[in-house]
């Protein structure tokens, strides 16, 4: 799951600065949301497959508290490139002549909200389950489970949600590998 996150983030990134037609702030804003999960991933899932290969829980302080700041920095950078996507494309689909122009607080607050029940609740919700559950007493194999969910799978649904189902990255794929492009 963890080779998938960063190779299928890594086409998109791939694909998107390949191709002149996609330097548009859509695919922009899809580049740097593919290197976000990119980064968030990699802020935990390695340090967790050492401690699984080895057998190991143990993590210095400064590792830990390194570990946290960029885990959380990229989880906040993730958020925020996700709602300004969503506005973007709001403004893009329904107001395409004053594109440059709207500025609305109201409606980026509702964009935040929206955006925090497709994708943020997700991650969230089970990031929380994990560590307030911690005092209950629940089995270490649901906590890995609600683990995996937030800090793997979103991330690596990301480019298949945001990017590969989308006409021009497929074309600019297919270009990247040779396949004739119809």
């Amino acid at each position: 799951m963890y080779l998938i996150t960063v190779f299928g983030n890594l086409l998109i990134i791939l694909a998107v600065s390949s191709d002149s037609h996609l330097h548009t702030p859509m695919y922009l804003f899809l580049t740097n949301l593919s290197f976000a999960d990119i980064c968030f991933t990699s802020t935990t899932v390695p340090k967790m497959l050492w401690n699984i290969q080895t057998q190991s829980k143990v993590i210095t302080y400064v590792g830990c508290i390194t570990q946290m700041y960029f885990y959380l920095l990229f989880a906040g950078w993730d958020d925020f490139l996700l709602t300004v996507m969503a506005y973007d494309r709001f403004v893009a689909i329904c107001h395409p002549l004053h594109y440059t122009v709207i500025v609305n607080p109201w409606l980026c607050a509702l964009l935040v909200l929206v955006v925090w029940v497709m994708v943020v609740s997700l991650f969230y919700c089970t990031g929380l389950g994990v560590y307030l559950s911690s005092a209950a007493t629940q089995s270490s194999h649901a906590n890995a489970v609600a683990s995996v969910m937030y800090t793997v799978v979103t991330p690596m649904l990301n480019p298949f949600i945001y990017s590969l189902r989308n006409r021009d990255i497929k074309r600019a794929l297919k270009r990247i590998l040779g396949v004739p492009v119809i």
